[in-house]
């Protein structure tokens, strides 16, 4: 069988037919996401379905390199070792995922990276991961984690199949996120056109002369100008003013 059937495992062999395979998952990621949270649940769940010998997966984000925070996860082992990385300050997705695309751990509790770390994770039940940078922005990093109760569960196959899905779902991520900006840049505009139309009623300015007021009493407040929109909008009155709708 091959990768993403239904009930199988992956096949050792044929890298068209593994292509293949990848293909029909990241079509699956693509239709079935609807927003980002969705989709990163999609990731995790179908992650397990098609790499070998995986049992757990989550996506993990780390944020200025400091702050770590489990975005999706198949289950609670994922979300522990999150919660262990944040609590110790180590960890794989705070050391070298962030300089290296793919990290492997054989054998969790005997790994001397993370010192820490290590035997508290494979306390909590893991035995072997694997992780995979999905992006890099900035000081934020995004990555997919693999776990399996035993060591050396993950060998090279399994890291090509889990590298080419991480590719794959890196893509879909990207398109779910792209989706959800041009989503509230939208509503954003809604909003604003709303603000501006009501003091054009109400002042008789025009359009520009409507949206340099919401742009000054934003500057003046120091907030972002479509809250002082939206508040304007919801109220009736302009922040810091004590006009209101008749």
């Amino acid at each position: 069988m091959t990768v993403g059937q239904e009930g199988g495992e992956p096949s050792s062999g044929g890298g068209g037919n593994l292509g293949e395979a990848m293909s029909r998952v990241a079509r699956r990621l693509q239709e079935e996401h609807g927003d980002v949270e969705s989709t990163l649940q999609a990731i995790t769940t179908a992650a397990v379905a098609t790499v070998p010998n995986a049992e757990e997966c989550g996506i993990t984000y780390v944020i200025g390199r400091k702050k770590v925070e489990s975005r999706a996860a198949t289950g609670d082992l994922p979300k522990n070792i999150d919660a262990l990385q944040e609590r110790v300050g180590q960890g794989p997705c705070l050391d070298a995922v962030w300089e290296q695309e793919i990290v492997r751990v054989d054998d969790v509790g005997a790994d001397q990276r993370w010192p820490e770390f290590a035997p508290q994770a494979a306390a909590l039940g893991a035995g072997s991961m694997l992780s995979f940078q999905l992006f890099v922005d900035g000081d934020q990093l995004g990555a997919m984690n693999l776990y399996a109760a035993a060591p050396g569960a993950f060998d090279d196959e399994c890291q090509e199949i889990g590298l080419m899905f991480a590719s794959h779902a890196a893509v879909a991520l990207a398109g779910a996120e792209h989706e959800q900006n041009l989503r509230v840049g939208m509503a954003n505009r809604d909003v604003i056109g709303q603000a501006k139309g009501i003091l054009m009623e109400r002042h008789k300015l025009s359009a520009e002369q409507a949206f340099g007021v919401l742009a000054r009493v934003s500057q003046e407040m120091n907030r972002k100008l479509i809250d002082v929109a939206r508040e304007l909008t919801d109220t009736g009155a302009v922040p810091g003013g004590n006009r209101r709708r008749d």
